[in-house]
């Protein structure tokens, strides 16, 4: 048998730990890339679309991540020199 290439809404779920009205949800926003086949809501991903899928979400983290570590460095380098500024003026 060859290895499987598609999966259900339901094993995307269970994959993502999400429910299935998520998983649907995510197929009807085309953020996650599915095919119908068949009847009504017989959903199939393929396996390398929801690779991407978590591998896009990893890279959003990481960038969020990334914004917030430089924000909060920011406010630390402001912070810095404000509190030098006012050292400065009470030598004064």
């Amino acid at each position: 048998m060859p290895p499987q290439r598609f999966l259900t809404l339901d094993d995307v779920a269970e994959i993502l730990n999400i429910s299935w009205s998520q998983a649907y949800a995510l197929v009807r926003s085309k953020e996650l890339s599915a095919i119908q086949i068949g009847g009504r809501n017989q959903w199939r991903v393929e396996i390398t679309q929801l690779d991407a899928y978590i591998e896009g979400k990893y890279a959003e983290a990481a960038a969020v991540l990334d914004a917030e570590h430089s924000a909060e460095a920011a406010a630390g380098e402001t912070s810095a020199a404000a509190q030098a500024s006012l050292r400065a003026g009470e030598h004064l």
